[in-house]
């Protein structure tokens, strides 16, 4: 039978298994997660509007992370709410156009974040070898376009795995043992070769995280060579500079890399480890970016200070 015309399926829902069959584990889940997620999107969302609020925070840099935040936001809100309102009913059932869609943002939101954090290495790199350049490099202009690069990428890289998996026949088990929906899993649902898909998904998602990865590590080798060059062996500074940066970079490839560079078998452990890309990255990464940065203190206190200004008058 068809389903709108989507794929000639028997299979119209998903079970997802969760994290956990323990009720006592499923409750301390479900309110580590509800925090987690609302600091996720107070935290991320309060980068944003410092960023559009506070008039010297309007630099690339700032720029570029208040596009991350905001993307941190959608990479988390495509699996966590929906992982929230598992926890708390005793049935996981995700419909195949659910299961589809929520692929389809979770791949366009990486790829998005896999570009703004080569834009933001790139802004760092800048900052430090070319600093007499730096406003002529990364202009205005520049930094739209590694957003709308970042989405173009995101998209092309979603739906060119999409198109094969759309197509595949599902007709027997429908149960996925993880909290969200994803390629290496699904692949393993049809009932047809499925060696060929992996080897794709592989291909697209592993090659894209690998290289990304790569490419940043090096960025951070280059920066700190040249750094090391100009300041006679002094590299302190510049890893104060790259450190926040190095540590999300770590945390948000790391699971990639597990899951797409060699992803078959998937193994319990992986669900575990996507958490960290779709709960602790996105909680972590406005802790990084405020309380270890001189900026965002000083515009906190200056908002502060407008807030009691205000208050008084």
């Amino acid at each position: 039978k068809s389903m709108d015309g989507l794929n000639d399926s028997s299979v119209s829902e998903f079970v997802l298994l969760g994290l956990s069959s323990s009720q006592k584990t499923k409750v301390f889940l479900l309110l580590t997660f509800s925090f987690l997620y609302l600091g996720i999107i107070l935290g991320n969302l309060f980068i944003v509007f410092l960023v559009i609020a506070d008039s010297y925070l309007q630099s690339p840099m700032y720029f570029l992370l208040a596009n991350l935040s905001l993307i941190d936001v959608g990479l988390s809100s495509t699996a966590i709410p929906k992982m929230i309102s598992d926890l708390a009913n005793e049935y996981n059932i995700i419909s195949f156009q659910g299961c589809m869609t929520q692929i389809c943002f979770i791949h366009i939101m990486g790829g998005v974040e896999m570009v703004l954090l080569i834009a933001m290495a790139f802004d760092r790199y800048t900052a430090i070898c070319k600093p007499l350049h730096y406003l002529n490099i990364m202009s205005p202009k520049r930094c739209v376009a590694f957003v709308i690069t970042g989405w173009i990428t995101g998209v092309i890289h979603a739906m060119s795995q999409f198109a094969f998996v759309i197509n595949l026949p599902f007709c027997g088990p429908n149960k996925i043992d993880s909290f969200y929906c994803d390629f290496p899993r699904i692949i393993k649902l049809t009932c047809t070769d499925e060696a060929k898909f992996e080897f794709i998904v592989a291909a697209n998602s592993g090659f894209m995280s690998m290289g990304t990865f790569f490419l940043l590590i090096l960025s951070y080798i280059f920066i700190l060579v040249t750094v090391w060059k100009h300041s006679s062996g002094d590299l302190s500074k510049a890893f104060v500079t790259l450190s926040a940066h190095i540590t999300v970079v770590v945390l948000f490839f790391t699971p990639c890399m597990f899951l797409y560079v060699w992803p078959f078998p998937t193994s319990s452990v992986d669900k575990y480890l996507f958490i960290v890309d779709f709960a602790i990255t996105p909680a972590l990464n406005p802790v990084i970016y405020t309380l270890r940065n001189k900026d965002m203190k000083i515009a906190i206190k200056r908002l502060r200070k407008w807030r009691y200004y205000v208050q008084f008058c």
